[in-house]
């Protein structure tokens, strides 16, 4: 693993077992416990796909959803420094757009918000390695970061093959895992508490990573609800008191 871009940033590098198992709602929860700590909260979404032309912009729900859980005076830019119309994967919509996904770029935003904020959330895209460029995914970017990362688990079928798989790939890339956080998204899922169990137990015993946090099928799934649900102790640990 080469030297992390940034080895003394507070903060951590939020992946999922898949696409749309809830990265942003958990960070937004994140960040929103961040700042009920008295610290100055940012959130990146280096790569985003998919808009909506809302109040007469072009508006990623997951960029806004971060900067309204960050510390103010943030923009959707300061953010998302590359959002895409397109939702698919981003390596296609920046190829819809004749644009290229540059690695430099995303490393200067990481460290322009780490030099404003006092702990610094980056949220993935889809699971651990989605192609990016060419010779250049997430799982890479992770490394070049260097920050702990936290593997949510969407809860339903097959997440335990999913989530061990996750996980080998992160520590096999020389990165902590430091915590993973289930996110119920099937209420009705058979044996729900038999897989969180396993989950507990195989991810504590192979990797020992703690579980920080299991947020139910939520109504308002805003960052105060979602941060409900999270650890404190776990979240100590991780952040730093």
């Amino acid at each position: 693993m080469s030297q992390p871009f940034l080895p003394s940033v507070r903060g951590c590098f939020v992946t999922g077992t898949d696409t749309g198992v809830g990265k942003t709602c958990i960070s937004a929860g994140l960040l929103h416990w961040c700042a009920q700590q008295g610290w100055r909260s940012a959130g990146l979404k280096p790569v985003a796909a998919g808009m909506e032309w809302i109040n007469d912009e072009y508006i990623n729900e997951d960029v806004r959803a971060l900067r309204q859980a960050s510390s103010p005076g943030l923009t959707d830019a300061d953010v998302g420094p590359y959002q895409f119309e397109a939702a698919c994967a981003p390596h296609i919509a920046a190829q819809r757009e004749g644009r290229v996904i540059e690695r430099n770029v995303i490393l200067r935003s990481a460290q322009a918000l780490a030099s404003r904020s006092d702990v610094l959330v980056v949220e993935g895209v889809g699971g651990f390695r989605v192609p990016l460029a060419p010779g250049w995914d997430t799982a890479d970017l992770a490394s070049d970061l260097g920050l702990p990362v936290v593997l949510v688990v969407g809860l339903r079928l097959g997440c335990i093959n999913h989530t061990l798989l996750s996980a080998e790939a992160i520590v096999h890339r020389g990165l902590r895992l430091v915590g993973w956080i289930g996110n119920v998204l099937e209420p009705d899922m058979p044996s729900l508490d038999d897989n969180v169990a396993c989950l507990r137990e195989s991810l504590g015993q192979q990797f020992r990573t703690p579980c920080l946090g299991l947020v139910p099928r939520l109504a308002d799934a805003s960052a105060a609800s979602v941060r409900a649900h999270l650890v404190d102790t776990g979240l100590q640990a991780v952040f730093g008191k």
